[in-house]
């Protein structure tokens, strides 16, 4: 990696960056598809329009194929050693009845659960991993302006930030910055988007009350074992302290009429909701006034009615999401490739976001060391990631299209049947199969380490 001053524009001097892969976008897909190639002696720059990872994020929920993935990579134990919840369970209710169940206490130990855990503590331990390689480059607080191309090809992008422009010149670039990315657009590539889940999220955040004196004591010491514990599992611990249960804990969606409400904890005393509803219904509910929105949400999720009423006091403590399903037309050009959201866009249904850009990563990361190697970045060489990727995410979408279905549907005749239907599955082989698929996506995704 090299970097060297470049013209003056209006008395800002353009840095240059030489390197093999310029990754767009420090997210998941990003970051571990950077360090795949770094320990394959490929050097990156990886181009993040944020500064650092304390910005706010809403998709956090790791589902055991992408936990499995990272413990691989080594980066598992330091990130869930900054914090995170565990659940055991993904439940749909409505009052008192449970709908559905996805019981995860039914895979292999040790990915026999959810984990809730902020994307800051995945992203900064896979910055540090990074960090330790010579062919690493982080360029963050640096916004994409434009591709560079060479002979038809893109050769690299052209990028701004507080230290001024800077031009990263690659062998390949690729796209990892998002459902609205700028990279596929100056590609002139179609987002594909579909009316599939025609919704939109109301999302927002709330802090559980905590106790005082010795209480809060109790809770600090429980925070720090869970620190030290690093990996280990509550059930694990409890294994030492034998006839102690730990408690469940949960991914719930409430149902509220035709408009269903996501609810978890989340680290370190946070409950993230999210509030399904029409698209672009948001504005008439809004229109009534902030205490109708209040009374609304309190009716959709009934245990957290006293929190939302002390907490949520203007709109600004709310963030509405379009939320829509989408594949890239393409996902390659000569020189570019996209991966993560910025090829295929999915709804939060079934948490799969984390899991889908892990996956994509470790993918495309032996296409591109291959591709590198040869010396053909063409589109037809990176369309290998494609095809190889291109079932799974198709499997992925048709799966969120039955679950959706599962959730909306109304009716008496829908809510009597559900419930029964789902305990009688639940003692079947296709349970299990359903559940496996759901966790792990395609299961014969593994590491290359060539």
């Amino acid at each position: 990696m090299s970097a060297a001053p470049a013209d003056r524009k209006g008395g800002e001097v353009a840095e240059e960056f030489d390197t093999d892969v310029c990754v767009v976008g420090g997210g998941p897909a990003g970051l571990i598809l950077a360090l795949l190639l770094l320990r394959s002696g490929v050097r990156v720059a990886v181009v993040e329009r944020a500064r650092g990872h304390h910005r706010e994020f809403r998709g956090e929920i790791l589902q055991p194929g992408a936990m499995a993935l990272l413990d691989e990579l080594g980066v598992l134990t330091g990130a869930r050693a900054r914090g995170g919840h565990e659940h055991d369970r993904f439940r749909l209710v409505e009052g008192d009845r449970v709908l559905l169940e996805a019981d995860y206490r039914l895979l292999p130990a040790p990915y026999d659960h959810l984990l809730s855990i902020p994307q800051a503590h995945v992203l900064d331990e896979l910055l540090d991993h990074c960090a330790k390689f010579d062919g690493f480059q982080w360029l963050d607080g640096r916004r994409v302006g434009g591709l560079v191309r060479r002979e038809g090809r893109v050769a690299g992008v052209t990028a701004a930030g507080p230290e001024g422009p800077c031009t990263v010149r690659a062998r390949v670039v690729v796209g990892a910055d998002g459902r609205y990315s700028r990279i596929r657009r100056l590609a002139g590539i179609g987002a594909g988007r579909t009316e599939a889940f025609d919704h939109d999220v109301l999302w927002f955040k709330l802090t559980e009350h905590k106790n005082t004196g010795k209480n809060t004591e109790k809770n600090t010491e429980k925070k720090s074992g869970r620190r030290e514990a690093g990996q280990e599992s509550r059930r694990e611990r409890a294994r030492e302290r034998p006839g102690v249960e730990p408690p469940l804990r949960d991914v719930r969606v409430f149902r509220a009429g035709g408009s269903p409400v996501l609810a978890y904890a989340s680290w370190p005393d946070r409950i993230q909701i999210g509030w399904t509803l029409p698209h672009q219904g948001y504005r008439d509910i809004a229109g009534q006034g902030l205490d109708h929105v209040r009374e609304q949400l309190c009716r959709a999720v009934p245990p957290y009615a006293h929190l939302i009423c002390e907490q949520i006091r203007s709109p600004r403590d709310l963030s509405l999401l379009d939320v829509f399903s989408s594949r890239a037309e393409r996902w390659t050009d000569d020189g570019l490739v996209l991966i993560g959201d910025a090829a295929h866009t999915h709804s939060p249904i079934g948490a799969q976001g984390i899991n889908l850009a892990v996956q994509d990563a470790v993918v495309l990361h032996p296409v591109l060391v291959g591709a590198l190697a040869a010396g053909d970045t063409g589109a037809a060489r990176l369309g290998v990631f494609e095809e190889r990727r291109g079932p799974d995410i198709a499997a992925v979408m048709r799966l969120q299209t039955l679950q959706s279905k599962a959730m909306l549907s109304q009716g008496p005749i829908a809510t009597r049947v559900r419930p029964r239907l789902a305990r009688v599955l639940r003692h079947t082989p296709l349970y299990r199969k359903v559940l496996h698929r759901i966790a792990y996506g395609n299961p014969s995704i593994r590491i290359s380490h060539g």
